[in-house]
């Protein structure tokens, strides 16, 4: 189904729920898992936009205090974040886009190659909700297709990696829905990503 927007352009709950959820607690080798640092994503999608819920239980909460007017925040990954890594273009197996967003609501969007980092300029839109009594952050995000693709294929497969980062200091957690199995924490493996079908009701994921 489509996913239906609310008046600040997410989905509804409703919409939320019938989203097929992902889960994954072990750090970026596959490892170590910490129920206590649960990470959930649910997607959902429209020929116009991508969202994206990430629910996260924490230990703690470390966030920088300060961003830029719109939110934006330089290195983000260098404190709590959700991540995700979208590959939509099988040509380019090196190319892909990163989307992050903290506890506070600062984001970061960039576009990746070999060599190359630049601002992707997506256009990203997010919501977060931070209960302490539950110790659990909610980050919404929308993504508009045009800022990943030029043109959006749903028959297209893409290629896609989830991640979380927590603590202030190393040693942090550093988690991933597939692993990338490095010998120290990298989430740039994009030959480890999952994969992402479109279909009418949400997506399927490797």
């Amino acid at each position: 189904m489509p996913a239906l927007p609310d008046a600040y352009g997410f989905p509804t709950p409703s919409c939320w729920a019938l989203a097929a959820p992902v889960r994954f607690n072990s750090d970026w080798r596959g490892e170590n898992a910490d129920p206590q640092r649960e990470t959930e994503v649910r997607l959902l999608w429209t020929p116009e936009s991508l969202y994206l819920r990430f629910r996260a239980k924490y230990r703690v909460i470390t966030a920088f205090s300060d961003a830029g007017p719109d939110g934006r925040r330089d290195q983000l990954w260098d404190r709590d974040v959700v991540e995700v890594f979208v590959q939509p273009d099988p040509s380019q197996p090196r190319r892909y886009k990163e989307f992050e967003v903290s506890p506070n609501g600062w984001w970061v969007d960039l576009d990746i190659a070999p060599g190359e980092k630049h601002d992707l300029k997506s256009g990203l839109q997010r919501r977060v909700i931070l209960n302490e009594l539950a110790k659990t952050w909610v980050a919404e995000i929308a993504l508009p297709m045009k800022g990943v693709v030029d043109r959006f294929d749903p028959a297209a497969t893409w290629r896609v990696n989830f991640y979380r980062v927590e603590g202030a200091a190393e040693p942090r957690f550093y988690s991933a829905w597939q692993p990338t199995r490095t010998p120290a924490p990298n989430f740039h493996v994009p030959e480890a990503f999952g994969e992402l079908v479109f279909r009418s009701s949400d997506m399927t994921r490797k």
